[in-house]
């Protein structure tokens, strides 16, 4: 018998996008699904449209709450879930229609505790990048941790992934922090026995110029910094022959996050002297590590000249590649 799969969906001033996302889900070719969409207190249309879809699909079970971010809502959905499995997808995406049955059966057929499948991404520019690699294989977590670590073939998005619900007994998302994912993914691949990795896309990632990701930098931008240097402590920790990926994925938060500055017509003078210093500090001992992607390397080297050579380099890397 099929098991329940339970498809959480935080939703938060997303009345342009809800309906495309809503559909690609009722439309699953795997059925015995629940679809719990938290209105997490939008301002919009997305209530009375949650209730809409409600009144038609018995599958759909709403929750209305006080705003209280991404997190939050992602929680709260965990709270009402009745599925052996469960999996998120964010409101202003969308899957293909085999989504969940792809990520049943590959769970399934290899009794993991967690399936990662891949995704495409697609710029409001029009360029798709496509992410699968076509690897079918079982890991355990250590391996996949240090490809997380290395970005190598396996990310920290909490979407794209089939999770046994008991793996949330004790994990949570940390409301009001950005970059949620970057503070939990690790905590549940640790925490399972063993993940089943199949890379082919199922899920489309949009990245549109209003999005959290593209939004102006502010300094709560740094929570990236924070959540993944509490990641990189704990892999030290306990696979302390994992510190090279784990200072590598330290880097890559901070050049990222400048990266987001660099974006920026704003100055942050704070947050620059911080993400500069450490970057520079440590800039040659990740130099050294064959498995540092190019573009890190690219950017370390790049900073070197200072921050206008830095902004300057980015901004042309986004143009070219025309992920604006």
């Amino acid at each position: 018998m099929e098991k329940l799969i339970s498809i959480v969906l935080p939703i938060y001033n997303v009345e342009k996008y809800i309906e495309k996302c809503m559909d690609s889900v009722l439309n699953q070719t795997y059925k015995n699904i629940e679809v719990i969409l938290v209105d997490d207190g939008s301002p919009d249309r997305c209530p009375k449209i949650c209730e809409e879809y409600a009144k038609k699909d018995n599958r759909i079970k709403v929750v209305h709450k006080e705003n209280g971010g991404l997190s939050d809502a992602r929680n709260a959905g965990i709270k009402v879930a009745n599925g052996e499995y469960i999996t998120f997808i964010d409101s202003d995406d969308y899957v293909d229609n085999d989504y969940v049955e792809f990520l049943y059966n590959t769970i399934e057929k290899t009794n993991a505790d967690i399936a990662i499948g891949a995704h495409r991404v697609l710029y409001d520019s029009g360029k798709i990048i496509e992410k699968a690699t076509h690897e079918n294989s079982v890991l355990e977590p250590k391996i996949v941790l240090e490809r997380i670590l290395y970005d190598d073939g396996i990310d920290l998005s909490a979407w794209g992934k089939l999770y046994k619900i008991s793996l949330f007994e004790d994990i949570r998302f940390p409301k009001g922090r950005l970059f949620e994912d970057s503070a939990t993914t690790y905590m549940l691949v640790d925490k399972a026995k063993k993940i089943a990795v199949h890379s082919e896309s199922k899920y489309n990632y949009i990245i549109r110029k209003d999005s959290i990701s593209n939004a102006s930098f502010s300094p709560k931008k740094m929570d990236l910094i924070t959540s993944t240097r509490e990641m990189s402590e704990y892999v030290k920790n306990k696979y302390p022959d994992l510190e090279k990926a784990a200072n590598r994925r330290l880097m890559y938060a901070y050049l990222s996050t400048l990266s987001q500055l660099a974006k920026c017509k704003e100055k942050y003078p704070k947050e620059e002297k911080e993400m500069t210093t450490y970057i520079k500090k440590h800039g040659n001992e990740i130099l050294k590590d064959k498995r540092v992607p190019k573009r890190d390397k690219f950017g370390i080297i790049s900073l070197k000249l200072g921050f206008n050579f830095y902004k300057f380099i980015w901004r042309l890397y986004l143009k070219f590649t025309k992920r604006f």
